[in-house]
Formats: C-alpha cells, sequence, structure tokens
C-alpha cells in the first residue's frame, strides 16, 4: 500500500510540470501502451491503478485543469484500446510473439495468465484489468485462442469501464474524502470478487452442460 501511495505521489507531481492537455496525453497514452504495446509487462505500476487512480486525485485538484470526466472517459478508452491491440497482435501473430519475449518473470506471467484465461474464459477479460500480469497477457492469449471477436470485445468494454472509468473516478472523490482513499483497493477488491463469482458460477454451469 506505501508503495502505490509513493507511486501515486510521483505522478500527481507531474500535472504542474505537464499542463492539463499534456498530462492527459501522458495518463492516456501509458494506460494504452501499459497493455497494447506490453509496457506493463515491465512497469506494471506506472500504467496500472496507480496511474489512474492518481490521475483522479489530480483532476480534484484546484487550479489542475484537468477535468475529471475528460480523463475518466480518456482513460476507458485507451484501456479498451490496448487490450483490442494486445488481441489482435495475439491472434495474427500468436505464440511465437509472446515466446520472443524472453525472462523467467514474462514466462511464468504468461503461463499464468493462459491458466487464469481457460479457468474463466469471458470473465477472464473483465477480472484481468485489475490483476497487473494478467491485464498485460490475457488479451493475446484470447487471441491465440481465437475466442469470438465479439464476445472480447464486449468483455474488454466492461472491463475498461469498470477499471479506467471507475477507477479514476474513485480517485476524484477520494481527494476530498479520505475513507474513500483508504477503501479504494477494497472497491476494486469487491468487483474482482464479483467478477470470480460469476465467472465460477458460468464455468460450473458450461461444465455441466458439456
Amino acid at each position: 500500500m506505501h508503495f502505490h501511495t509513493a507511486i501515486s505521489d510521483q505522478i500527481e507531481a507531474w500535472s504542474p510540470q505537464l499542463g492539463p492537455w499534456l498530462f492527459y496525453l501522458v495518463v492516456w497514452g501509458l494506460v494504452f501502451a501499459g497493455t497494447g504495446l506490453f509496457i506493463g509487462a515491465f512497469v506494471p505500476f506506472i500504467t496500472g491503478d496507480s496511474l489512474v487512480f492518481a490521475a483522479g486525485l489530480v483532476a480534484a485538484g484546484a487550479g489542475s485543469g484537468v477535468n475529471i470526466w475528460v480523463m475518466a472517459t480518456g482513460v476507458g478508452v485507451a484501456a479498451w484500446l490496448g487490450d483490442q491491440v494486445g488481441y489482435t497482435l495475439g491472434r495474427h501473430f500468436g505464440r511465437p510473439y509472446l515466446d520472443k519475449r524472453k525472462g523467467e518473470w514474462l514466462q511464468n506471467a504468461i503461463a499464468k495468465s493462459e491458466k487464469f484465461y481457460r479457468a474463466w474464459g469471458w470473465w477472464a477479460v473483465v477480472v484481468a484489468r485489475f490483476i497487473p500480469w494478467a491485464r498485460v497477457f490475457v488479451p493475446p492469449i484470447a487471441g491465440i485462442s481465437k475466442m469470438n471477436y465479439y464476445k472480447f470485445f464486449s468483455a474488454n468494454l466492461v472491463g475498461a469501464l469498470v477499471w479506467g472509468v471507475g477507477l479514476t473516478v474513485t480517485g476524484y472523490y477520494a481527494a476530498s474524502n479520505e475513507a474513500v482513499k483508504n477503501v479504494s483497493f477494497a472497491i476494486a477488491a469487491f468487483f474482482i470478487s464479483a467478477s470470480v463469482i460469476a465467472g465460477l458460477r458460468a464455468w460450473l454451469k458450461n461444465r455441466k452442460t458439456s
């Protein structure tokens, strides 16, 4: 928790130096690059939860010039586009692309993501948004597995909205309410738990049917 707070503080310090419009572009670009360009495999916190939460905190600051709804909408779109690119890379370039990414940590993360995807399917794409290693590798693995495009599209949209818009807006309200800041990660955990439970029910139902 202290590590996330330190990262958030550093991100907040960017705003006065960049100005509102460049700050928008930097945040959106990092969110997109986190999954679309696999940058999140190397710097998961700078491209993930801490980034979007801190962006909400900045929007709440007096004189920042950052509009919360412009920021939150842009984060949601950037998150959605990043995963769409990851899915497309996985579908068209597949395993050879991921196998070129050497390193024990990366290969372990890929293996975990494959297992996660096999277990949860549609819900894996939604839940992956809240898990640093999964948000990077689940989209290309869904593409490699040739998940139905429209199913991926809908799952990606839900995940991007809940994570991107939801966590950014949570950061905004946390700035004026310390209690919100203290329980923000518990809110994220709630969404994960709800998604996992729903995914488990769907998996058990599909297993019985098959």
